[in-house]
């Protein structure tokens, strides 16, 4: 408010100023005319008439005239003073010879004389040079130029009390809003995140703002409850297997047992304990791909990938079959290449290709690569149970098994784990499941030619 009033009043101090200004020196310019018009009136009387003319224009001047305090003389070329009227009451007429000089050479001359304005005008005449000065003090001018004064101050005084007073009510109703939303923040915790600003139905720009931080609110709440649902899913799956490892031991260490025993324990503790090694590692990959700072981003050979997918995962496997085809290269080799990280691409992959192995009744998963419109397509398609059209979206969630899984091992981690690496390569998965064609998942990621 303090500021809105200080360039408020600056700006009208301002014009204030200007309008002073300007109309002092309109009654100047009036006031020169007067001088000039009575100057030259004088001047060419006394160009007619001569020296006779002495007596007639100090006949006129004692009776009167339009110029309150006026004095009028008129010099010679050389300074020789030859006529010289002062009025009553005025500073007698005092002219010095620069004045007269500058006058002669420039033709007339404007100068102050104490509190009045004068002119020095010179004339040529066939019979004689001669020098004009008339002052007056413009009293009428003078007095309409100081009512002005007055009446521009009192609006400035006016303006900026009412300048205050409006910002003053103005600030307080657009503040009053902001205060709500502080007031509101305030009440929000990362405990409850549930509780919304109130936006109103206004387009302004703190509607804007309400509505943005609402959104934020909402993405933050969706990744907390994320975050709450992974580490309890988390917290379950690493307590299957350490509770299988204690349990065993603690069997194990009742009673005296043979060496062959132990071994069965052992081993058993031991595939417990590969299991939670994988499990480890598939959250740590996933918590990598959260964090697109940490990871080294290259021009990657989807082919290339592709074909280290096929080869590793049939090592999985004597089961395992993986076909691969591809469709006709682009002309340009960048339209073979993504922006990216191999490593990650290489697990993303691998991970659709191996649950189509290991879910499908053939073992078969069969990979199609093919380009279009500067995109990579990636196509693995399996001829296991059908996926629910229910099921779909929910298949990306971390932990999330579907119905088809039946007693086949695994985490529910390896399709979360593809969709976070695909999104990071500018990329999506779509999924299609009938009885007809099978499980398809696409890949589609762009090429490195749409960034060049």
């Amino acid at each position: 408010m303090l500021l809105f009033t200080l360039l408020v009043t600056a700006i009208i101090s301002l014009l204030t100023w200007g309008v002073y200004y300007f109309s002092s020196l309109e009654r100047v310019q009036v006031f020169n005319k007067r001088l000039r018009s009575r100057a030259t009136y004088n001047s060419q009387f006394y160009a007619l008439m001569g020296d006779s003319a002495f007596d007639f224009m100090r006949r006129m001047d004692t009776t009167g005239g339009l110029l309150p305090s006026r004095s009028l003389g008129i010099y010679t070329d050389g300074g020789k003073i030859l006529y010289k009227y002062d009025a009553p009451g005025s500073l007698p007429l005092t002219v010095t010879p620069d004045i007269l000089q500058e006058a002669k050479e420039k033709g007339e001359k404007y100068f102050s004389l104490d509190e009045r304005e004068a002119i020095a005008l010179h004339r040529e005449t066939k019979q004689r040079d001669f020098i004009i000065v008339v002052a007056g003090f413009d009293e009428d001018g003078r007095e309409r130029v100081g009512t002005l004064n007055e009446i521009l101050l009192l609006s400035l005084v006016v303006g900026v009390c009412l300048t205050a007073l409006v910002s003053y009510l103005f600030t307080g109703q657009l503040l009053r809003p902001l205060t709500q939303i502080i007031r509101e923040v305030k009440e929000i915790s990362s405990y409850d995140l549930s509780q919304r600003l109130r936006a109103g139905a206004g387009q302004d720009e703190l509607s804007q703002l309400a509505n943005t931080f609402n959104e934020l609110l909402e993405r933050l709440q969706e990744s907390f409850a994320i975050q709450r649902r992974f580490i309890s899913n988390a917290s379950h799956e690493l307590s299957t297997p350490l509770t299988s490892v204690s349990s065993q031991v603690e069997v194990a260490l009742q009673k005296e047992r043979n060496a062959e025993e132990y071994k069965q324990v052992l081993s058993s503790v031991q595939e417990d304990v590969q299991q939670m090694r994988q499990l480890t590692k598939s959250l740590l990959e996933i918590a990598k791909t959260g964090s697109q700072g940490g990871i080294e981003l290259n021009e990657v050979r989807v082919d290339e990938v592709l074909l280290k997918v096929t080869a590793d995962v049939k090592r999985l496997s004597p089961e395992y079959k993986v076909e691969l085809n591809f469709g006709e290269f682009p002309e340009e080799e960048k339209d073979c290449v993504v922006f990216g990280n191999s490593e990650l691409l290489y697990i993303a992959i691998k991970n659709i290709v191996e649950n189509g192995c290991k879910y499908s009744s053939d073992k078969t998963s069969v990979v199609d690569l093919s380009f279009s419109a500067h995109k990579l397509f990636v196509e693995v398609v399996n001829q296991g149970d059908v996926i629910a059209a229910e099921e779909i979206q929910q298949i990306f969630q971390p932990f999330y098994r579907g119905s088809g899984t039946g007693s086949t091992r695994g985490f529910g981690l390896g399709l979360a784990l593809a969709q976070r690496i695909i999104a990071l390569h500018k990329g999506f998965i779509q999924v299609r499941s009938d009885m007809d064609t099978g499980t398809n998942f696409t890949i589609e990621m762009p090429s490195i030619k749409i960034f060049n």
